[in-house]
């Protein structure tokens, strides 16, 4: 049996687990990808890991202009993978190609520009900001190979290949692993280069990985081969299809991610120790978000294929069958951060204002790991079904609210720091539930793409 077969008629709930485990091995070496970053600028101090901490806002912006084509590559890809048509899968994984190339030299531009005002607007300290500075321009000058690698994973993905990725993953956090320490400290020649060899490193490794990608996408692993550069030919209009999958999708996280540059705002008016504790947290829970995101993964490519085979009911039962395992797992999560927050937090700092805020994030946030679960696995559910919208109608009001909530919370009514931290969870929950209604009402079954 193939795999194709594997997800359009096979046992559903073997096939989500074998399709997310590899995505969620992947993701697990992402979140080794940045602890490991975070725990070596944590010998640097708290002053270089506030700087870190500032500078993933703009990271993750990045990260949500990709997405505007990865979304709609994976759809599409998948859409046509379970029509039995590789022909046009390649078609747009090239077209996806073409547009990664134009984003990525945008982004790094504008990046390169943006990068003062943004961190001024985040009220990044005196201290914090020349590290920040240097640490985001130096990711951007890799902005192609980060662009060209989330493509190639999202075509791997969407063909239901989630291994290959994770083999890729695995060669990545080797080689950061490895060339943290020496381009953060020096060693012999090479130059101490503090938060820029952190930057350095973690590009570096990226690249490789792109490279490897796109050597094993040219070599017809998938059942389909590139083809030739003059195939790459762009299609303009093919490509805004592309992009009209993925912008709503794009757009929520892009507001999610904006919401945080005043959320990292208002966390700075407590100081840079603050900042460093926000960072400890999000990077735990980063542990389960991409857990999450693997089962998103497996949601997203059972839909598609299974709505391209013209079998919407056996998509839902795929849906709410990963959203199901990704809840059970991230409930232990949660037990562990409730349980167990300064232990946890003490690997990242020994400093005690650090410490005691950052296992007060861990605690509160640990409250809403199952939800934050329903929401990321649905949104995956629909991408793959290419009926973005209604995860944008949710999202996007629920990220802002955060901006009014987080100052009404920690200011108005004096809660401190936990105000912001209460914020999080509260609007966690309430799009995890209102994205569950939105999904069981099963419109998306009959989207066109």
């Amino acid at each position: 049996m193939t795999r194709t077969e594997t997800i359009t008629s096979g046992p559903i709930s073997g096939t989500i687990i074998s399709l997310a485990t590899p995505v969620v091995l992947a993701q697990f070496m992402e979140f080794a990808l940045a602890s490991t970053d975070y725990f070596w600028v944590g010998r640097l101090g708290p002053f270089a890991q506030d700087a870190l901490t500032t500078s993933m806002v703009t990271v993750w912006t990045m990260f949500s202009a990709v997405s505007v084509i990865s979304v709609g590559v994976a759809a599409l890809v998948a859409r046509h993978i379970g029509a039995g048509n590789p022909g046009q899968a390649a078609f747009f994984a090239r077209q996806g190609m073409g547009m990664g190339v134009l984003f990525a030299i945008a982004a790094a531009l504008a990046a390169w520009v943006l990068t003062p005002p943004f961190l001024r607007f985040m009220q990044a300290g005196p201290q914090t900001l020349p590290m920040a500075q240097t640490y985001m321009r130096t990711v951007y000058l890799f902005a192609l190979c980060f662009f060209l690698l989330e493509v190639s994973y999202a075509v791997f993905r969407a063909a239901g290949d989630t291994r290959t990725p994770t083999i890729i993953a695995a060669i990545t956090i080797v080689l950061n692993i490895g060339l943290d320490p020496l381009l953060i400290f020096g060693w012999g020649p090479v130059p101490a280069m503090g938060v820029a060899g952190a930057a350095l490193a973690t590009g570096l490794s990226v690249t490789i990985a792109a490279a490897l990608a796109l050597t094993r996408l040219a070599g017809g692993h998938l059942g389909f081969r590139l083809g030739p550069v003059r195939a790459f030919r762009p299609d303009f209009r093919q490509m805004l299809r592309i992009a009209r999958i993925g912008l709503p999708i794009a757009s929520q996280q892009f507001i999610f991610v904006a919401v945080y540059w005043f959320l990292i705002k208002y966390v700075h008016a407590f100081g840079p120790t603050a900042g460093a504790a926000m960072g400890i947290g999000n990077r735990m829970e980063s542990f389960s978000y991409l857990i999450c995101s693997g089962f998103a993964v497996a949601a997203s490519t059972m839909v598609g294929q299974n709505l391209g085979a013209g079998k919407p009911d056996r998509a839902a039962r795929c849906a709410w069958g990963a959203t199901g395992i990704a809840v059970a797992v991230t409930l232990a999560v949660a037990v562990v951060f409730v349980s167990l927050p300064r232990a946890i937090a003490s690997v990242f700092t020994d400093d005690p204002e650090v410490l005691r805020m950052a296992a007060d994030y861990l605690v509160i946030l640990g409250l809403s790991q199952f939800t934050m679960a329903v929401e990321i696995v649905l949104e995956g559910a629909f991408s793959g079904s290419g009926d973005t919208l209604p995860p944008m109608l949710v999202s996007v009001p629920g990220s802002l609210a955060r901006i009014p909530l987080a100052y009404l919370l920690a200011f108005t009514l004096g809660w401190g720091i936990n105000g912001v931290w209460w914020t999080l969870t509260i609007t966690t929950t309430v799009k995890a539930l209102v994205l569950a209604y939105w999904f069981s009402r099963g419109r998306w079954k009959r989207k066109e793409v």
